[in-house]
């Protein structure tokens, strides 16, 4: 965590993202692949921390299922928890466990647009077998946050309300 911690720390100094820094473990502790986010420098909306570190760890492994049919167990840390588009990532990636520091409500207190998760969203990844754990270094990832906003770091998407009406219903 304090590897993720530091990736969006140096992001912050360096202003090349977003506060936000993510890594893929293996089971042996050893990195696979940092990420940092690279929204505002790349022009891209998808080059979130979490994914950034989810792709390299995949072009590395050269595999797109992480944990190959589970059969390899893989962890994510990401210094904040994941956004919407995140959290719909995470169990395609074959990862077996997330780690976070700040929570959302965290990047939200500075601006920043989270998306719409499920209330249970942790339950929903421990369903699909991915063990997920909060809170980790918290008050350090946030002070990164709260870095990022008093330096004046862009807040980009930073709708307060949803683009559109939670879904009711089947469709």
């Amino acid at each position: 965590m304090r590897l993720t911690i530091e990736l969006s720390s140096l992001n912050v100094r360096h202003a090349s993202g977003g506060p936000f820094g993510a890594a893929v473990f293996d089971e042996e502790g050893r990195l696979v692949a940092p990420g940092m986010n690279l929204v505002v420098s790349s022009g891209c909306s998808l080059f979130h921390a979490e994914t950034v570190a989810l792709v390299f760890a995949q072009k590395v492994l050269g595999r797109y299922d992480l944990g190959d049919g589970r059969a390899l167990r893989y962890e994510l840390y990401a210094s904040t928890e994941p956004c919407a588009m995140c959290f719909g990532a995470i169990p395609w990636s074959g990862v077996s466990a997330l780690l976070c520091g700040a929570r959302s409500g965290d990047a939200r207190a500075i601006g920043f647009d989270e998306g719409d998760k499920p209330g249970d969203w942790t339950t929903l990844l421990e369903k699909r077998g991915i063990r997920v754990e909060l809170d980790l270094l918290r008050p350090e990832a946030v002070a990164v946050l709260q870095d990022y906003a008093s330096s004046g770091g862009e807040i980009y998407n930073p709708r307060k309300t949803p683009l559109y009406p939670p879904l009711t219903g089947e469709g």
